[in-house]
């Protein structure tokens, strides 16, 4: 045909047609969009579905309950660890009850900043229940709530806690709720109502019965028997698994072994587990697990779907991460008046920059979208960096070159970034509930200045043994490394730089006697208040709290 070309020469689709039938075969055009996988052509044969338990996620506002109510229903305790009542990573959990039938809770957290991750999680849901405090009525985020569920078109209960109160008020919410165009059955309505205490029990079962008396009017059916396909509901890098990606099956069956896309990334399931950290083989539809071997971190929301082979594992996840970049890269055409117009915003708006690194992606991407909301005419919130897993040097370098202050939520500079810090005085800004650090941010750039609370770290001790210490408290043996430890001082518990909890020390011993400090280089006992979740290994950092006024 003319044309000069080598192997590694590419060639255009209407040269390499004619070639191909030239040489007397069929040719078959593709689109490049044709690379990625469409689940919404394949749909399941009718005889193939067979029935799953509901997926039932557990919505309302901060402190009326939900994690309580959670525990209550797994009859187990969780709750004493979170900080100011929010449940910052979504679990998922799955009971059986009493009949034997099972039942999948997601536990979404009741801030406004995950709404994002609400709406997703509105979307493998097959039931809500939304729990309203009876001493206290509908919030802001209990209406947010009905929206998404109205939005999402899933079936609600109404769960009424707290009803061991002296101040238990159901009937009010009841009234409110009409407000609302929820009305419960008591109003002649067709939204089912449960009066619970997390606390006695009570309505507990009545609860459960009402449940899987909804998921049996659903008909919730899935085929077990195909190839999985999951919804990641949450992700976080963990230091010793690598990514872990915590996902509902959607259908199907994801078995250890299977090849895997999950958004832009790929990889192979190297274990899975379960809610109890117990491993299993293979996840039937509707169930939570954590599953390990994926080449990276995922985002919460993606799709996880299982292919044949790693090679179409890789073009996809390749493909994706082309659209992916395509999409960031292209921005507006640079026209000349979109030049000035961005020339004259420049010189008008303050930038605010800032790095944040969290314990797990729904946190990150939480923070980042109610940071970018705090952004007005004259000042702009701008996110240099964003990730998962403990703060690193590359985050210090990157704040101390722009002036940025960190912002760790839930995780702490490993040793390496801690030097850098003290070398460049890199502002940190440590916090464990989400609206504590939109609120400090708003108000550093609204200028409005409370006291700074300063720590200073004060001592370091590695834990080498964890021993029990009366009836509910664990007693941790410590090497102290550096500084000192006093009783009584704030301290706080790290696992591979990511916070596990904050408390302090309750009582200091050394051998057989209580003492008031220990220094660096001796061995001592602690009992921290309110934890027990204390390993081998972990790390104790103790610091003073300082409330000092801020002066420019």
């Amino acid at each position: 045909m003319g044309v000069i070309v080598t192997l590694n020469h590419t060639i255009d689709q209407d040269t390499a047609e004619l070639l191909v039938t030239e040489f007397g075969h069929n040719v078959q055009r593709v689109s490049e969009n044709d690379v990625d996988i469409d689940a919404s052509a394949d749909v399941d044969a009718e005889e193939t579905l067979k029935p799953r338990p509901p997926v039932v996620t557990i919505m309302g506002h901060v402190d009326h309950g939900k994690t309580s109510l959670l525990d209550a229903l797994r009859g187990t305790d969780v709750v004493r660890g979170e900080a100011g009542g929010i449940t910052q990573h979504i679990g998922a959990y799955q009971i059986k009850t009493k009949s034997g039938d099972l039942v999948t809770f997601l536990d979404t957290p009741g801030h406004e900043a995950f709404t994002e991750m609400r709406m997703r999680g509105a979307n493998v849901t097959d039931i809500v229940i939304l729990v309203v405090a009876g001493d206290d009525g509908l919030m802001p985020q209990t209406i947010e709530a009905i929206n998404h569920t109205k939005a999402a078109g899933v079936p609600m209960i109404v769960a009424i806690t707290k009803s061991d109160k002296p101040e238990f008020n159901p009937q009010k919410i009841r009234e409110r709720l009409l407000e609302h165009e929820i009305i419960v059955e008591a109003m002649s309505g067709d939204v089912q109502d449960v009066e619970v205490s997390a606390k006695s029990g009570a309505g507990l079962q009545e609860l459960i019965d009402k449940i899987l008396l909804q998921a049996e009017l659903l008909e919730l059916r899935a085929n077990p028997d195909r190839a999985a396909e999951a919804t990641v509901i949450e992700a976080k890098l963990d230091k010793g698994k690598g990514p872990l990606a915590t996902v509902l099956v959607n259908r199907g069956t994801l078995k250890v072994g299977d090849i895997l896309v999950v958004g832009t990334q790929s990889g192979r399931v190297r274990a899975m587990l379960d809610d109890k950290g117990r491993q299993v083989k293979a996840a039937g539809p509707a169930m939570p697990v954590e599953v390990l071997g994926i080449g990276g971190v995922p985002m919460a929301g993606d799709t996880l779907t299982v292919v044949e082979s790693e090679a179409r594992a890789r073009e996809v996840a390749a493909f994706r991460h082309e659209q992916a970049t395509a999409k960031r890269t292209t921005s507006a055409p640079a026209s000349l008046e979109n030049m000035f117009s961005a020339l004259a915003a420049k010189q008008a708006v303050i930038e605010y920059p800032i790095v944040v690194k969290a314990d797990v992606q729904g946190s990150v991407e939480a923070i980042v979208n109610a940071l970018n909301r705090l952004s007005n005419d004259e000042i702009k919130l701008k996110v240099l960096a964003s990730g998962v897993g403990a703060i690193t040097e590359s985050d210090v370098n990157l704040a101390a070159a722009s002036g940025a202050p960190i912002v760790g939520f839930n995780v702490r500079p490993n040793a390496k970034a801690r030097e850098i810090v003290e070398r460049f005085k890199v502002r940190m800004k440590y916090f464990d509930v989400i609206y504590h650090l939109t609120d400090d941010i708003a108000k550093e750039m609204a200028g409005v200045w409370g006291p700074e609370r300063i720590e200073t770290v004060v001592g370091r001790a590695e834990v080498k043994e964890v021993f029990n210490a009366g009836k509910h408290d664990k007693a941790a043996g410590l090497l102290v490394l550096e500084g000192f430890i006093k009783k009584g001082l704030y301290a706080r518990l790290t696992r591979q730089d990511v916070i596990v909890s904050k408390t302090h020390i309750k009582s200091l011993r050394r051998f057989k006697d209580d003492v008031a400090e220990v220094r660096a280089g001796l061995e001592c006992g602690v009992v921290l208040q309110d934890t027990n979740d204390i390993k081998a290994g972990d790390t104790l950092e103790v610091f003073e709290v300082e409330m000092r006024d801020r002066t420019l």
